[in-house]
């Protein structure tokens, strides 16, 4: 058989070139992928070289050669990083297969009629060849199609991060990643491991990122109210912050920061937490402050904060129910599952030991803040005197009817 491939060989490679040309046309025609992406001369070449590779395949593999695969694997990785659908690829090289066996047939049959019953065996080597030719070809397309998703993928983050940290303009990366120019955009950040993840088909676009603060989100909230942000996120059940709305992409470095800053005023413990920034203004501002905090701690809870360890953890537990409560001590009573007198001397004995009198609106805005401050460095990972001080209770309404005082008369 390989001596009746050598007699036709020149009549072949006509036949493969007129080949080329009618699959070819086809395939502009009924291939938008193709036509989108290489002009007619260079895929009738590139399909005429892939003819006579299946031929030179069937040719040395009847003479017991291994089949060369150099050009399968560059045309797959070519054209992979052209980004050309492998589908389209395949369906190009089966109906190239299939003409290559009809060319051959029709060669033969014109060079010796006699000698077409001698072609037969050769179509099992053929189809062979053609399957060791696909998988070289789609192996390369994989692993360069792996290696341009890896590129694309670094390149989206690098201008992610552009965006969050606020380098250099944020227009042209604002474009590369689909933003508009201006619209409404949060940012999210997650609690240190922590992952995000989609958020339903009728969520926002969120564009995430690892980042070493917790893995951080750009949403786009588009006509969604900031709050639905919390109700996307409740499926994810983790800590988080989020920042206010901004309407430009050169916001979104400082809506970054705040939402860093409304991650750690949400308690460490106790559950999933979504923290709004413009929720949780006052914690923020002395998350903010790190030396000030400290000292707001010092000053204003200092007597407090060396009592015994059980004796603090009450005090400050207390405290903070009653301020959660709004200043309710008969609902803080209720949450602390104790008689509302036990309340009163508790925040009696914490007036007491500060100074400070609740029935007074300056020092309830110093205790409150104080006792921020003290939460937060219960959060940070380190070991603490007043770190078993648990968060305040959940918020809740004051019952009717439930007045709000000190629990002593003012003087």
């Amino acid at each position: 058989m390989e001596r009746i491939i050598e007699e036709i060989r020149e009549d072949l490679s006509r036949r493969i070139t007129v080949t080329a040309d009618r699959l070819a046309d086809r395939t502009l025609t009924e291939d938008p992928a193709y036509a989108a992406l290489l002009g007619r001369a260079e895929l009738r070449e590139r399909i005429r070289l892939d003819l006579r590779e299946s031929v030179e395949g069937l040719d040395r593999a009847l003479r017991g050669l291994p089949v060369e695969l150099a050009d399968a694997r560059a045309t797959g990785a070519l054209l992979a990083d052209r980004g050309l659908p492998l589908a389209s690829l395949l369906r190009v090289r089966r109906r190239g297969g299939r003409m290559v066996w009809q060319t051959l047939g029709e060669s033969v049959a014109a060079h010796d009629p006699a000698a077409l019953p001698r072609l037969l065996p050769a179509a099992a080597v053929l189809w062979d060849v053609l399957d060791q030719l696909t998988d070289a070809l789609c192996e390369a397309y994989h692993r360069t199609e792996t290696a341009r998703s890896d590129r694309e993928r670094e390149h989206r983050a690098a201008l992610l991060d552009a965006l969050l940290d606020g380098a250099g303009p944020s227009d042209g990366p604002a474009a590369e990643l689909g933003l508009p120019g201006r619209g409404r955009f949060a940012v999210i950040v997650l609690a240190p491991g922590a992952s995000g993840g989609p958020l339903g088909a009728k969520a926002p676009r969120v564009l995430w990122r690892i980042r070493a603060e917790g893995e951080t989100g750009l949403v786009e909230l588009g006509h969604l109210p900031l709050e639905s942000v919390r109700e996307l996120l409740a499926p994810l059940r983790v800590r988080a912050g989020v920042s206010p709305v901004v309407e430009r992409p050169a916001d979104l470095a400082r809506a970054r920061r705040l939402a860093a800053l409304a991650l750690r005023t949400a308690p460490a413990s106790g559950g999933p937490c979504t923290a709004l920034f413009d929720e949780r203004l006052p914690a923020a501002l002395v998350a903010a402050q790190a030396e000030l905090a400290g000292r707001l701690r010092q000053v204003v809870l200092g007597p407090v904060l060396a009592l015994p360890a059980e004796d603090r953890r009450v005090l400050l537990t207390t405290l903070g129910t009653w301020l959660t409560c709004q200043g309710s001590t008969t609902y803080a009573a209720q949450r602390l599952y104790c008689h509302r007198n036990t309340v009163s001397n508790r925040l009696r004995r914490l007036e007491q030991l500060t100074g400070r009198t609740l029935s007074d609106p300056a020092h309830v805005v110093e205790l409150a803040l104080a006792h921020a401050a003290v939460l937060q460095r219960a959060n940070e990972p380190v070991t603490s005197p007043i770190a078993q001080a648990p968060p305040s209770a959940p918020a809740a309404p004051t019952p009717a009817g439930t007045a709000r005082r000190s629990p002593r008369p003012p003087a």
